[in-house]
C-alpha cells in the first residue's frame, strides 16, 4: 500500500493536516535535542522528511539514518535528499530494526507507530538504538476530545477518505482513518512506552489536540 501512495504521499499530507504538518514536523525534531556532530535514526521514513529535517540539525558531522519497510517510499526519500553524506536510508522492519544497540542520540518515528503489529515492541527497538540517556519521540494523529478538536476530527474522519478516493487512493486513506480510531489514547501510549524501557515519558497535544508528541528517554 505504501509502496503505491509514494509518489502522492507528501502533497495528500499536506492537504489533510490542514498545512500543518511541517510544523508538527519542527517540534518533533526539536524535542530531540540534537546538536552538531550527533547520530538519529528515523522510523517508518517515509519519503523522508524528517529524517531531512534531523540531518540539519546533526550538520555534516552528524549521522542520520532513515528505516521504512517500503521501498517505493525510500526511493522518493533518497530522490528528495540531495546527496547529503550524513543522511542515509536502508529498507528495515521496525519490529527488528536493522541498528545495532546504543548507536544512536535520539530516535524519531512520524506517523508511523499506529502502523506497527506491536507498540510495545516498536518502541523498544527504539529504545533499543538509542544510547543511555538518548531520546525516542513520537508524533502521531489523535482522536481530539476538545470542542475545537472535534471538528478537526469530523473533517479527519469524514473528508480524508473522500480527498483520497479523489486521488485514486481510496482504500489506503480509509485504512488511516481506521489506524487512528484504533490507536490507543495518548495516557496508554505514556504507560506503553514505560513498559518498553523509557522514562520520563511526556506527551504534548498539538493544534487542538489533533496530534500528539510523546518523548521518553533511555536511563
Amino acid at each position: 500500500m505504501f509502496d503505491r501512495i509514494a509518489g502522492s504521499y507528501d502533497s495528500l499530507n499536506a492537504v489533510i493536516s490542514g498545512f500543518q504538518e511541517p510544523r508538527w514536523r519542527r517540534g518533533l525534531v526539536a524535542a530531540c535535542g540534537l546538536r552538531p556532530g550527533m547520530a538519529a535514526l528515523d522510523v517508518a521514513t517515509g519519503t523522508g522528511a524528517v529524517a531531512r529535517d534531523l540531518a540539519r540539525r546533526v550538520g555534516a558531522t552528524g549521522r542520520v539514518v532513515g528505516v521504512d519497510i517500503s521501498p517505493g517510499m525510500l526511493e522518493r526519500a533518497r530522490a528528495h535528499a540531495g546527496g547529503p553524506v550524513q543522511l542515509t536510508f536502508c529498507v528495515g522492519d521496525a519490529m527488528a530494526l536493522p541498528v545495532t544497540d546504543a548507536s544512536f542520540d535520539a530516535a524519531t518515528i512520524a506517523f508511523g507507530m499506529r502502523n506497527l503489529p506491536d507498540y510495545r515492541r516498536g518502541f523498544a527497538e527504539m529504545t533499543r538504538a538509542v544510547r543511555p540517556g538518548g531520546i525516542v519521540a513520537c508524533l502521531e494523529i489523535a482522536r481530539p476530545a476538545s470542542a475545537v478538536g472535534r471538528l478537526g476530527r469530523v473533517w479527519f474522519e469524514a473528508i480524508v477518505p473522500r480527498i483520497g478516493r479523489l486521488a485514486g487512493q481510496g482504500d489506503a486513506y480509509r485504512y488511516l482513518v481506521a489506524s487512528v480510531r484504533a490507536y490507543p489514547s495518548p495516557n496508554r501510549i505514556v504507560a506503553i512506552m514505560e513498559r518498553a524501557g523509557l522514562v520520563e515519558v511526556t506527551w504534548t497535544p498539538m493544534t487542538f489536540g489533533m496530534v500528539t508528541l510523546h518523548v521518553g528517554r533511555r536511563p
